[in-house]
């Protein structure tokens, strides 16, 4: 196989907080502005830092994880994207070397530079530091070269002045040999406000692209942008190795009807990617505001999000709530997995302790705990199944959680790990035709899965057609 030219840039950080969505968000606004085609990536799971990357391209972002898809499979969707780019840039996440289980750098923003041979650019806030900054580098670099070999190409500095750069870029590249590519000053008009886990979501922020274009515009002011290009480019060549064609059904191509609204948007980009792969056709639909589940939907896919603050609008919408109960009950194929698997439950709490009605397709009553459950990454096996259920024993399948409600109907049909500690637990429900549970599925994890759950539609599409 060939090698191909993809050039690419991956921003890290010491540690969350840093300003990696930041740099990256506005080096994408830069890029646009200056016409280069960028392709944007997220390390790790992460659903809501891509749609910012979305919010600044108008394009998908999407996730690249070694521990969910494996390096040969990440490398594989990341040159389906990148090859069509100029530049990639790949945001990262929390900091540079925390891995899996906190101790160690698996499934870290470092594995996948590695596994991706990326530049990384270190992003360093030097809001409250100057020269101090600079042993926070030497040491990062030091890591590195212990490590197997620094990737660290590059040194941004962020919250910094604009008096104070000439003199701490001068000191870097004197005392650590190290580029500086730029910096961002204090940025008091670009607002990215922290909900749970990361950021609220994008349409939340008023002006959110305005303020976008004038953080490109900093960008090109601030940034070497011709230097961070060249870094890219230095990049090399990776082996050519394109995504697998998937034979598909005979018959008409089934739909999957996806909840896309402001209560549930989160998807793995490469998840749908694959299921049209598989021969599905994708409808969106949204359960806030339509009146039923789509006509021709021959399957559901009720993904995660933020019912719990439309709890009132979701419920008040009768109508979709008893076309969701119906087709479900009537044995429509359906993937529901955090958001949408509360949704299909009887009822929903919020966290003013206000209790709204669901579906009710399935049993259980949800509440907001205040804290974080079963935080992490799993792999999902199901010890019980029986021969055509969508995940047979013997099989895995990865996922990862991340919710601050909970239900007194998790299911036990699904038995989940933790990586490194091996912690487990029974939850989810599932048969042949449905998947319902908190662990967000990586389909790409296990293919046969996703080709199963295509097939049940195909097969309950023409149920349908001959009743």
């Amino acid at each position: 196989m060939r090698k191909t030219q993809a050039p690419r840039l991956v921003i890290a950080a010491p540690a969350s907080g840093s300003g990696k969505t930041l740099l990256a968000c506005g080096l994408l606004a830069a890029l646009r502005q200056k016409k280069i085609q960028a392709a944007a990536f997220k390390c790790g799971p992460d659903y809501i830092d891509p749609m910012f990357h979305e919010a600044v391209l108008g394009i998908p972002s999407k996730n690249l994880d070694t521990f969910l898809a494996g390096r040969g499979r990440m490398r594989q969707l990341f040159l389906a994207d990148a090859v069509r780019a100029d530049v990639s840039v790949i945001e990262g996440v929390m900091g540079l070397y925390d891995g899996l289980g906190g101790v160690t750098k698996d499934a870290s923003t470092w594995d996948v530079a590695a596994a991706l041979e990326a530049p990384v650019i270190l992003v360093v806030d030097a809001g409250k530091a100057s020269v101090s900054v600079l042993a926070l580098i030497r040491g990062f670099l030091a890591y590195a070269q212990q490590e197997g070999g620094s990737r660290i190409r590059g040194v941004v500095f962020n919250r910094l002045s604009p008096g104070r750069y000439p003199a701490l870029k001068a000191l870097a590249e004197e005392k650590l040999g190290v580029r500086v590519c730029g910096f961002l000053p204090r940025l008091d008009d670009v607002r990215m406000e922290s909900r749970h886990l990361g950021l609220v979501m994008p349409g939340e922020i008023p002006g959110l692209r305005g303020q976008m274009e004038r953080l490109g515009q900093q960008c090109l002011e601030t940034l070497d942008i011709p230097l961070l290009l060249s870094i890219a480019g230095e990049a090399p060549a990776l082996q050519e190795e394109p995504l697998p064609a998937f034979p598909r059904g005979r018959g008409v191509r089934p739909v999957i009807a996806v909840a896309r609204d402001e209560a549930f948007s989160f998807y793995y980009k490469d998840n749908l990617r694959l299921l049209e792969m598989l021969g599905a056709q994708l409808h969106p639909f949204s359960p806030l505001r339509d009146r039923q589940v789509p006509a021709e939907a021959d399957a559901l896919l009720l993904g995660g999000g933020y019912p719990e603050l439309y709890g009132r609008e979701l419920s008040e919408n009768r109508p979709m709530r008893d076309s969701v109960q119906g087709a479900v009950a009537g044995g429509m194929p359906c993937l529901a997995e955090c958001g949408g698997f509360l949704y299909l439950q009887e009822e929903l709490e919020d966290r003013d302790g206000c209790a709204y009605e669901m579906s009710g397709a399935l049993k259980g009553r949800s509440r907001y705990t205040g804290k974080l459950s079963r935080f992490g990454y799993v792999t999902l096996t199901a010890p019980q199944a029986g021969e055509t259920a969508l995940l047979m024993p013997g099989e895995s399948l990865r996922g990862h959680e991340f919710h601050y409600m909970d239900t007194d109907g998790n299911g036990t049909d699904l038995l989940a790990v933790r990586p490194v500690t091996g912690r487990s637990w029974p939850c989810g429900h599932m048969t042949d035709r449905f998947y319902g549970g908190f662990p967000h599925l990586y389909l790409w994890s296990h293919v046969e899965t996703a080709a199963r759950f295509v097939r049940k539609a195909e097969e309950y599409g023409r149920e349908r057609h001959t009743r």
